[in-house]
Parts: C-alpha cells; structure tokens; sequence
C-alpha cells in the first residue's frame, strides 16, 4: 500500500471537526475488493487528517456490501457500501423494505477491468469474442451450438498463443464480474454471430442464459477472494490469465502483464477517454439516516470526492483511480444531501 501526504492547503480545505458523540464512534464501510484499496487510502487520511475516528473498512464484494447496507438503519448496521457496479433496482428494493429508504449514490471515479497474467508468459492481444469463445460453456461451430472443448488460446483465435486456456475471474458477488459478463462476454456472444444463432434456436431470454454461461471443466475458474488471490493463483499456474481492476495491475506490474483489448492497452489516460472499452463507474453508497447520527459519515463522503482526494492530482489517482470529469456536480451532490430517486 502507498502512503501518501496532504499538503497544508488541502488541509486547510478539508480540516473537519467531529460533532457530538454517539454510541458508534467509527464510520463503517464494506463491500467491493475493487473499490477496498481507494477507501482504505481515504479512510487513513481522514483519521489523520481530521478529528474523527478512521473509518473501519472491510471487503467482501460488491454483492456482499449492499446487502449489508440494505440489512436496516441503526449502528448495528453499515453506514456506507462500497461498489464496482451501480446498486440493482431489486437491492433498492430489499433496502426499501427494510427501512433503508434515503440513499445516497456518489461516484467517487472510474476503472477499468484489465486482463493481465504472468510476465514470465506469452502476450495477449484479445477480442470480447476471444474471451466469450474461450470461456463460454455453448459456442457456435459450423453454424451449430456445441459444448465448449477449446483447449488452448489458439484454437480459439490462430492468432494467439498457443497456451492453455486457464482464466481466473472474478466470482459472482463482486461487482467486476457483472461488468465482465456484460462487457466482454455478452458483447464477445454478439460480436462472434452466436447470439443470432443462440436466438433463432432457444429465444432470446434463453438466448442470453446461454451466451453468459461459463465452463465449468476448469478452464474458467471462480475467484471469491480478492486479487490478491487472483494474484496468487497466477503465481502458482503461471498459463492463467486474471482479470484484474487496472489500478491492482498497476501496483504489481513487476510480475504482471497486460493484454490489449480491441487493439487498446488499459492506462489512466485510455479510461478516461472512453477508448478502452471494459472501464465501469466505481461507487459509494451512503445511508442518509445515519448522518448526524454516526459522527464522520457525511463528513467522509465529502472528504473521498474532494479535489484534494479524489481530484486528477490526489492520491486516488496517483494509486490508479480515473478521476471524474464531472467532480463538481458529484461534490455537490454530497454537500446537498441527493438522494437516489
């Protein structure tokens, strides 16, 4: 983890003082991995940097997060979840049905997902279509859906190389996954012609279940951790390949690479201009009811999106986060207390 600095007129613009005292004295946060290491940096700047407790900041996954967030209102219960995709209208409503009636949605930047694997291996160049044909459970061959056998990276495209196809990414309670899913799998369905034939054979509900269906012969492999785990896995298979945030390849590029996608390499500056096509909104996700009741909670959220945190010259984006052209209507957004409608 980087350790980082505010200089004394950032300070001077963010120095915030605790109000009363309540029960639970710590904000608490949980959620996505992806987002973890942003609001772990946040979180000890604004202990250190202010006269509130550091926040208590836990992962578990973007899924995992909102559900605890949507359990109900009150200091057993969380005050702020962390997110890698945009909360669904059916946790709104679990939210809603428990009491948590007032949320507030803060964008806190951009990301992108990367596909990164051992420097030590072969270099990548893929398409969404590579990945769908690779990981798929069915796939088209011939003008026929067929049972997914591809063995190795080329025979899936005679242009990449001939390696095992062994994929590590992330499982289905992270964030990142859905963005993987609808990004690269269902767009790689579309772009290789499977959907058409998918549709013209099963329909086009099942057409959908069909294309976003992985193998389950251990070509593609589930991670519930997070990337560090995923790390991990790579060091130990070095054939796999991971799917990564950009900002974790970028604090371990010395034992990893990174694939193209659609002929453009993942970088700050490729995110930003919308080129690269796998990039997603990073979030927070604050409990209106809990502020003034729980020192530090709005004090925090203005703290993460301020120009001195979250601004293109702040320690987020020194870490890799893509910081949002549209900043100043997030902050005030914050300031006013906006609620998701």
């Amino acid at each position: 983890m980087k350790t980082f600095g505010l200089t004394a007129s950032a300070l001077s613009v963010l120095a915030l003082t605790a109000t009363a005292a309540a029960a639970r004295e710590q904000v608490q946060v949980a959620g996505s991995s992806t987002v973890l290491p942003y609001s772990t940096i946040v979180a000890e700047l604004f202990g250190e940097n202010t006269d509130f407790g550091t926040p208590v900041i836990e992962s578990g996954g973007s899924s995992t997060g909102l559900r605890r967030f949507c359990e109900g209102v009150g200091e057993n219960t969380i005050d702020i979840a962390n997110s890698s995709r945009q909360i669904r209208d059916s946790e709104v409503e679990e939210c809603a049905a428990n009491g948590v009636t007032d949320i507030m949605e803060v964008r806190i930047g951009y990301d992108g997902i990367v596909f990164a694997s051992a420097q030590s291996g072969a270099s990548f160049a893929f398409t969404p279509a590579d990945w769908f044909n690779a990981l798929s459970a069915k796939v088209v061959r011939d003008g026929a859906i067929v049972d997914n056998t591809a063995a190795s990276w080329s025979e899936v495209n005679p242009e990449l190389a001939d390696q095992e196809i062994l994929a590590f990414v992330p499982g289905t309670r992270h964030g990142t996954r859905e963005v993987f899913d609808e990004k690269v799998i269902a767009q790689g369905c579309e772009d290789s012609g499977a959907l058409e034939v998918f549709t013209a054979e099963l329909g086009e509900e099942e057409a959908e279940a069909a294309c976003m269906t992985l193998r389950t012969d251990g070509r593609s492999v589930d991670i519930d951790g997070d990337y560090t785990e995923t790390l991990a896995r790579i060091g130990s298979s070095p054939n796999g390949i991971g799917v990564f945030g950009l900002s974790f390849y970028e604090n371990n590029m010395d034992t990893l690479q990174v694939a193209t996608m659609s002929g453009v390499t993942p970088s700050t500056e490729t995110i930003a201009s919308g080129e690269y096509p796998v990039s997603r909104p990073l979030f927070i996700y604050v409990k209106k009811a809990h502020i003034g009741v729980i020192p530090g909670v709005k004090e925090f959220a203005e703290f993460f999106v301020s120009d001195a945190i979250a601004g293109p010259d702040g320690p987020l984006a020194a870490y890799g986060l893509v910081s949002d052209p549209e900043l100043a209507s997030v902050q005030q957004a914050v300031a006013d207390e906006t609620t998701m409608q």
